[in-house]
């Protein structure tokens, strides 16, 4: 048996909207000013920034800004989310051959209500967020336990994601990994442009 994870903002969905416009209902709630959309989505990304000190000035996440988070995210995660083009034909080419995960720094339920609404939830055998592990990307664990869930060995899975938090966590679990460049990070090496190459790499793996 073979696996595939997929991160989810960035590189199944476009949620660039929902998460910025959420990021600043926190910010504006706590007295700070807004911040551009591309300068959010590219500090997300960002493997080892502190997103509790950078967004919102504080070590870790409060209750507050979890409450807030949650509150408007949960009521507008919907808005203006778009599937990248070509991704509906790829999740149903693989879907035969792969057990289809998804792995994301996102909440579970949101996770699987977004995925629902473009009409690819039902494709995935698990679909695991920042609340159902300790650590989230990059730490491994998120990776580790889809892989004890469905038994699989790491040769026998790869990561697919925009940012190198997915490419971090996939190394340290030792499962190989794809780099995608149609979502929230610039890379100027390393990563593919397009689903056509993301599915050949995919099947050059496990061929």
């Amino acid at each position: 048996m073979r696996l595939i994870m997929f991160d989810m903002d960035g590189t199944l969905i476009d949620s660039g909207f929902a998460i910025t416009n959420t990021i600043n209902y926190v910010r504006e709630n706590l007295g700070f000013e807004r911040l551009e959309k591309d300068y959010i989505l590219e500090k997300v990304n960002e493997p080892h920034l502190n997103s509790a000190d950078f967004f919102y000035g504080t070590k870790e996440f409060t209750q507050q800004q979890t409450e807030l988070f949650e509150e408007y995210y949960n009521e507008h995660c919907l808005t203006d989310l778009v599937l990248y083009d070509g991704i509906a034909k790829l999740i149903d080419d693989l879907k035969g051959d792969f057990v289809l995960t998804v792995a994301t720094n996102a909440n579970s339920q949101y996770a699987k209500k977004m995925l629902d609404h473009v009409g690819i939830g039902a494709n995935f055998s698990t679909i695991l967020g920042y609340d159902s592990v300790k650590n989230p990307k990059p730490h491994p664990e998120m990776v580790n336990k889809i892989l004890n869930k469905h038994s699989i060995t790491n040769v026998n899975a790869q990561m697919i994601g925009d940012s190198h938090k997915d490419i971090l966590a996939a190394n340290s679990a030792g499962v190989d990994s794809v780099l995608v460049n149609w979502g929230f990070s610039n890379h100027e090496e390393g990563a593919i442009e397009t689903i056509e190459e993301l599915e050949q790499k995919i099947y050059e793996k496990f061929k």
